[in-house]
């Protein structure tokens, strides 16, 4: 691999089955229905997808009647996307764009973020950078949902390795923490059809009251944090730490 983890595009292909498995995709539609009780969204609003991968979303978005643009770095997932779109005859913009340089000023009426799709770069004002587009890219009074592992949760139930089963895979995540709790690595080792691959990836961590700090650098404002997609408070029992913010 040359650059950056989250620029090999053979990570991204080799991992799909376990990031994007039929469980999950499963569990589009429960996701939604809490995504738009928090945001209080009704179509036909326009809807911005960043890191849409495959589509989990952005399909589920579109299929309910919301204008929906799903950005993603990675080709095959856009594929993938539009291969479902076209089979279920839906209508969803897919934009092959890095997630640092993709904006439509005052274009969109909400924006989402999901599944820890946040805090990949070695550099944190990159981090600054997305945030300051999205915040662009929304309408006055818009908001962003933004979903991640929050520093507090990892620190509660951190586990240095472990291994699942799936299907006819072996999946093992040895983590590290580094920096002072600033970032983790994660070495995943896959073993499947006689083989052996393995990928390390590195994520920024982000704690409740750090991200509702790098939402409010670029402009947002009325920042709420939830323990959960269906609305539980940011406290010692939270799941996820989950954000939305207003322009």
């Amino acid at each position: 691999m040359t650059g950056q983890w989250y620029e090999d595009d053979e990570f991204w292909m080799r991992t799909a089955p376990f990031l994007f498995s039929s469980r999950r995709w499963s569990q589009a539609g429960v996701e939604v229905d809490a995504i738009l009780s928090l945001l209080d969204l009704e179509p036909p609003a326009r809807v911005l997808d960043l890191c849409c991968g495959p589509g989990r979303h952005a399909l589920e978005l579109a299929s309910r009647g919301f204008e929906v643009t799903g950005v993603d770095r990675t080709q095959a997932y856009l594929d993938e996307a539009r291969r479902r779109a076209d089979v279920s005859g839906l209508k969803v913009e897919l934009v092959k764009q890095d997630m640092r340089t993709f904006k439509r000023p005052n274009f969109f009426d909400a924006a989402i973020n999901i599944f820890t799709s946040f805090g990949f770069f070695e550099d944190p004002a990159d981090d600054d950078k997305v945030l300051a587009n999205v915040y662009e890219s929304l309408k006055p009074g818009g908001k962003f949902l933004i979903d991640v592992m929050g520093k507090e949760i990892l620190a509660r139930i951190f586990c240095e390795r472990d291994w699942y089963e799936f299907e006819d895979a072996l999946f093992l995540d040895e983590r590290k923490v580094l920096d002072d709790w600033a970032r983790i690595e994660s070495r995943w080792i896959i073993i499947r059809d006689g083989g052996r691959e393995e990928f390390t990836i590195r994520l920024r961590l982000y704690s409740g009251a750090e991200l509702k700090t790098a939402l409010k650098r670029v402009g947002f404002s009325d920042i709420k944090a939830f323990g959960t997609l269906e609305g539980a408070p940011y406290d010692q029992n939270a799941k996820r730490l989950i954000a939305i913010a207003t322009k």
